[in-house]
């Protein structure tokens, strides 16, 4: 993380705005709570565990929406949408030792919508991790989104396998 840098978040886009090295003793209770914690007590107690550790404070701001969020809305493709994923299917396919995964991966999550990672990875003979790995490639492409238990193909995705 640097200052100006930007990371995504189920809230959206944050922008980090300042990074600083703080002594655990000079923090407060407003950054207990800022950081979601519930008391400067239990932010001591949490830092205990990593004794010798550094300390940094982030001072973030909104940045705007995921942009993800609006690419797997879409529940149209246009050709050249179309191409730009097939390219990258392509080349994540060729990269992949064991072959190609991405279209197998797509048309299992459009098949079984809310399973379990774990079960759609031992349908494939994967392991879960990696597995899980492939479908956030996928999500980055706006193809899928994780649900409170599994996947399912966003309309973007649904567009794309028609």
């Amino acid at each position: 993380m640097r200052p100006g840098s930007t990371q995504r978040t189920s809230a959206g886009v944050i922008r980090i705005d300042s990074i600083t090295e703080v002594a655990p003793d000079a923090l407060t209770d407003d950054d207990a709570l800022r950081s979601g914690v519930g008391s400067l007590a239990e932010l001591h107690r949490l830092l205990s565990r990593r004794a010798g550790v550094a300390v940094y404070r982030m001072e973030v701001s909104p940045a705007g929406p995921d942009p993800r969020v609006a690419l797997r809305e879409q529940d149209e493709i246009t050709a050249e949408e179309r191409s730009v994923v097939e390219a990258r299917l392509d080349r994540w396919d060729a990269a992949r030792a064991e072959g190609p995964w991405t279209r197998e991966v797509l048309r299992l999550i459009a098949e079984r919508p809310g399973v379990h990672s774990p079960d759609l990875a031992a349908s494939l003979g994967r392991e879960t991790l990696p597995f899980k790995r492939d479908v956030r490639k996928l999500k980055e492409l706006g193809l899928t989104r994780s649900l409170a238990v599994g996947y399912e193909l966003s309309p973007r995705g649904r567009a794309y396998l028609c």
